[in-house]
């Protein structure tokens, strides 16, 4: 009964995994499967490029998974806060990962420019592995996106929903941007692969193959500084988004007892939120009463499920507004 419970947590833990990373990286291992074979029976660069992508992204989004998943361990004794952090963690070992492929491609990609030669054969096998690459890329690219848009609680149909992606990525959970980043880099160098291998083919211009090699080498190295820069910034700790600070606000002032916040700090830890503050009550009010007050608005916070732990003190108005946030830029 005990393993059998011990089975069920462990289930329960996985399904709180980041799904866009799962998905990306069962997709990932298996077309750099085929892709792999497709570049070692060519020998197109371009196809090499596009194959050490892929087994970034496999290897990264099966890190960041990991990660997810030990990120959503409940908060223990010894670590009060919780594990929200684990996450970026997990996310600078994949830009590891993507920094020595994007290194290994670009090296290719200049040696093929310097010795360019035209792949003679395979090119049905490498259209039909590309055309494929591309669909698969591009089905995990649209789940990611959709994914954004569904954890930066934005409302957005068709078209609109690309749109509403790129401005709240940067809303988005680690992994969720990631993959996002990673996948969009993925499908744009599958099609510049697909362009080599039609080019390289039909025409004498060989010298394609090794120029989108590099520029599927820069594009890797271009995930890795922004996905390197987003996690750092996240171990070291940022102030969540303005509207987000304006929701707890609002929340804060729905209770009909606050007058005012003397001061407020909202951190975001992966996907989560983490509330530090003091309100200003109604004057004349008891000790139980403020209490009972505090507590009401520590549960209306943590009744939205981005927020993990809420922190509130509480003084009595000192006549003085402080809470003057600044209009959001449009």
């Amino acid at each position: 009964m005990e393993s059998e419970s011990t089975q069920n947590r462990f289930i329960h833990i996985l399904k709180k995994g980041n799904t866009s990373s799962a998905t990306a990286a069962l997709g990932n291992a298996g077309i750099a499967i085929i892709k792999g074979f497709a570049a070692v029976t060519t020998g197109s660069g371009a196809m090499f490029a596009s194959t050490m992508h892929s087994i970034a992204d496999a290897v990264n989004q099966a890190f960041v998974f990991a990660g997810s998943v030990l990120a959503e361990k409940k908060p223990t004794r010894q670590f009060p806060t919780g594990f929200g952090r684990v996450i970026n963690l997990f996310c600078m070992v994949a830009v590891i990962v993507v920094t020595v492929m994007a290194y290994e491609t670009i090296k290719e990609g200049f040696h093929l420019v310097a010795h360019p030669s035209a792949s003679s054969h395979g090119f049905w096998l490498n259209l039909i592995v590309l055309l494929l690459s591309v669909a698969v890329d591009g089905f995990v690219l649209i789940k990611a996106t959709k994914e954004i848009v569904h954890e930066s609680r934005v409302q957005a149909k068709g078209l609109a929903i690309v749109s509403q992606a790129f401005k709240n990525v940067g809303r988005a959970a680690p992994p969720t941007r990631l993959v996002f980043y990673e996948d969009l880099v993925a499908t744009t160098g599958a099609l510049l692969a697909l362009l080599a291998v039609v080019v390289t083919s039909f025409t004498s211009f060989a010298l394609l193959d090794g120029v989108s090699t590099l520029l599927i080498g820069l594009l890797m190295l271009g995930v890795a500084f922004k996905v390197g820069y987003d996690n750092m910034v996240g171990l070291i700790g940022v102030s969540a988004p303005k509207d987000v600070e304006d929701k707890v606000a609002q929340i804060i002032f729905s209770n009909p007892y606050v007058t005012d916040i003397f001061q407020m700090r909202v951190l975001q830890e992966g996907r989560y939120y983490h509330v530090e503050g003091q309100v200003e009550l109604r004057p004349g009010l008891t000790l139980a009463d403020a209490d009972d007050i505090k507590f009401k608005i520590r549960d209306s916070l943590l009744n939205e499920t981005e927020i993990a732990d809420v922190t509130i003190g509480i003084l009595e108005d000192n006549g003085v507004r402080n809470w003057n946030p600044e209009p959001v830029n449009t």
